[in-house]
């Protein structure tokens, strides 16, 4: 085994003999074999041992096995010896997840502090196997067959291509001493029972099921990284970016075979699930315009004939100008405030305002718009509500939100970045103006 084991590391370009690495070693089976194939292959690595003291003696006598047994090939160990069930009341985690937190953080910080090359992890091809198996439980989608990568960041695992029998085979024919964890023979947890009971059963179905199942789980792997690339070109030509939203139009995805997966992975970075995404998939079959969803992050909006994705902003805070200031900061942009003197050609860009200066009183303020605010929009004679001003320009729920006004004594100026209000604009008769000029 050691012969194919070196084959291997090198042929993935694995491991480095030229690195130092951190071995995460509980002193079992997988981990003790792995740490002897490591020796004999001249990688050089430390030793990492958790001591969660779960087991009471027990685990007293794994680390004590695990700190000779790295004295005997002549490795530096760390050990830790955290207190997981009060961490995991504080976190309110489960005793499993408490500790995998525990190690995992434990294990990147030694290797930071050490300079290591990676963390070396001793997950074999049964465990794979059990992984993919506890995902389909959880209700996975095609990424939960994928199970563990041989390296993902700094976690690599060389022994994912060996099965847990060849593993014992190594072990008796080198003499390897190693620890049981009595847990294991445990059926109270998930994976325990699908070593122990149900995956046995499934592979005595037929001859070869686990080979099948293991070549079934690879070709569907493939496939994934196939739609994922095809994903990414069509989220490319379909989703559009405009002014920090991103849109995507309802009839391009309605009708198309695998809607809610494509929505899923559109929306999965912005912290919406897979249920979401099939209501959102509702919803926009039904015609549901102005239904407004969330994650913890965003916010998704049915906005007529399109899917609109923005960020949650925090409240926006009214910002006051006094007549001495030379520029104002906004979350979405910053302006320069000139003050210029005599006749100016005006500036009709939407997103800057040229206002009489002498109509206005300062200090000004700047708000986010409100139920009922009303305004004369430049070269109108009527007052009209912001809400049906925004509404004539079809403009977005989501865009709606974040719209600010400048206020001078209660009137409104400017809604900013779309129209300057009657009253304020500039004249012949100007001769002083103020001018918002975004940067």
């Amino acid at each position: 085994m050691i012969e194919t084991f070196i084959r291997h590391i090198r042929s993935k370009s694995l491991l480095n003999s030229e690195k130092t690495y951190l071995l995460a070693c509980s002193g079992g089976l997988d981990s003790i074999c792995l740490g002897t194939l490591l020796n004999e292959a001249g990688i050089p690595f430390e030793v990492a041992h958790v001591n969660f003291r779960l087991r009471e003696e027990e685990s007293d006598e794994d680390e004590a096995f695990v700190r000779n047994w790295a004295k005997s090939i002549e490795k530096t160990i760390h050990i830790l010896q955290p207190d997981t069930i009060s961490f995991a009341r504080e976190n309110q985690l489960s005793i499993q997840m408490a500790a995998r937190e525990i190690r995992y953080d434990w294990f990147e910080k030694l290797r930071t502090e050490r300079k290591l090359e990676g963390i070396i992890l001793a997950h074999q091809e049964d465990d794979q196997m059990e992984t993919i198996f506890l995902n389909l439980l959880r209700g996975t989608g095609i990424e939960g067959i994928y199970g563990m990568a041989e390296r993902r960041g700094w976690l690599i695992r060389p022994l994912l291509s060996f099965s847990r029998a060849e593993i014992l085979g190594f072990a008796i024919q080198t003499n390897l001493m190693w620890k049981e964890d009595s847990s294991n023979i445990k059926t109270n947890y998930k994976r325990n029972k699908l070593r122990i009971q149900a995956l046995p059963a499934l592979y005595e179905v037929a001859k070869d099921a686990k080979a099948n199942l293991q070549t079934s789980f690879s070709r569907l792997k493939d496939t994934g990284k196939a739609f994922t690339t095809l994903f990414e070109i069509w989220k490319k030509e379909h989703v559009k970016l405009e002014d920090g939203l991103q849109i995507l139009l309802i009839s391009e995805i309605t009708t198309l075979p695998g809607a809610a997966s494509l929505l899923y992975f559109w929306l999965r970075p912005f912290g919406f699930n897979p249920g979401q995404s099939a209501e959102i998939l509702d919803s926009s079959i039904r015609g549901e315009s102005g239904a407004i969803f969330e994650s913890s992050t965003h916010l998704l909006n049915l906005d007529r004939d399109s899917l609109i994705l923005a960020p949650k902003s925090a409240p926006f805070e009214p910002v006051e100008i006094n007549s001495n200031d030379l520029e104002i900061s906004l979350p979405e942009a910053r302006f320069d405030l000139l003050k210029l003197e005599g006749h100016i050609d005006l500036d009709k860009n939407p997103q800057n305002a040229m206002l009489d200066m002498e109509r206005l009183s300062f200090p000004l303020a700047i708000r986010t718009w409100e139920e009922g605010d009303r305004f004369i929009p430049l070269g109108m004679k009527n007052s009209k509500k912001i809400s049906d001003f925004l509404i004539d320009l079809k403009m977005p729920l989501l865009k709606k939100k974040g719209i600010k006004v400048l206020v001078s004594e209660g009137e409104i100026a400017w809604v900013i970045g779309l129209r300057v209000a009657n009253w304020a604009k500039c004249t012949a008769a100007t001769r002083r103006i103020l001018y918002l000029k975004k940067r």
